[in-house]
């Protein structure tokens, strides 16, 4: 039986071998960051069905592709679509592509998602950075025997998200006149969206957004060493008192629209990145 070590090693040297280059930035393109695709260069392209022990993305909007190439003149390897757990995948499965970044030579991970927005501040659109997360999940992909090859037994949460990055991105947003929220993301499981009583519940303990992914993979990307830049898109607000029914075409159609700004801010901050 395949260890998660060996399947890291398959999955990196069946891309190794059609593709030489070591990435500095790995990105999870998820909803809303689809179409910064078009503007990698593209040196190759796998479909995940492919690539071995990967899972398929069966999520509406999610691609199911790994892009290697260049962004801004950095080198990338890049998720043109996700993975949840609300799919039937376990942490381990979805969080493996991230593992195979570290192992391609990425020191950075770019993630991406769509949320549903609690902050009475924010409005449908907006961007946030994450600079911080709340894990109720039920699960954590780091749960089983450690291989300290790919990280330490207890990896230190208290700076998940760069601080650099985020000091990085905010100096970007100015420059490039994209407004942008900062704030804590808090991850349930899904697949249905939340009551009226579990927003009252999630915006008491602290979260300013609420939705189903990115949580496990900066766990993973943390794990392995990397420096994580996390960003959101409200595609829906969540206030329980005046809460409205949304559907999966609204949320997409609401990140699209907020997809050239983010793609904006994202190619901005390649541009100034220190790869050092």
């Amino acid at each position: 039986m395949n260890t998660l070590f060996d399947k890291i090693e398959d999955a990196t040297s069946f891309v190794k071998a059609r593709w030489n280059k070591a990435p500095r930035v790995g990105m999870v393109l998820g909803t809303g960051l689809g179409g910064l695709a078009k503007k990698i260069q593209i040196e190759l392209e796998i479909p995940y069905e492919q690539i071995p022990h990967f899972p398929r993305s069966t999520s509406p909007g999610h691609h199911g592709r790994l892009i290697c190439g260049n962004l801004e003149g950095v080198t990338i390897v890049a998720m043109d679509g996700r993975f949840h757990a609300y799919e039937g995948y376990s942490l381990a499965e979805l969080t493996l592509p991230v593992r195979v970044f570290k192992a391609l030579g990425s020191h950075f991970l770019f993630v991406s998602n769509a949320c549903g927005g609690m902050n009475p501040l924010y409005r449908k659109g907006d961007i946030m950075l994450i600079d911080d997360h709340i894990n109720l999940l039920g699960d954590n992909p780091l749960i089983g025997p450690n291989d300290d090859r790919l990280g330490v037994r207890f990896p230190d949460m208290s700076e998940p998200y760069d601080k650099g990055l985020l000091e990085l991105a905010t100096k970007v947003a100015m420059e490039k006149s994209v407004k942008v929220r900062t704030g804590t993301y808090v991850a349930v499981t899904g697949p249905c969206l939340e009551t009226r009583a579990e927003y009252r519940f999630l915006r008491l303990i602290g979260a300013d957004v609420v939705g189903m992914s990115t949580v496990p993979e900066v766990i993973v990307a943390v794990h392995s060493g990397m420096r994580v830049l996390g960003l959101s898109i409200i595609t829906d607000m969540c206030f329980p008192d005046a809460l409205e029914p949304v559907s999966v075409q609204e949320i997409i159609a609401v990140a699209n629209r907020a997809e050239e700004p983010l793609s904006r801010l994202v190619c901005g901050v390649l541009e100034k990145l220190d790869l050092a």
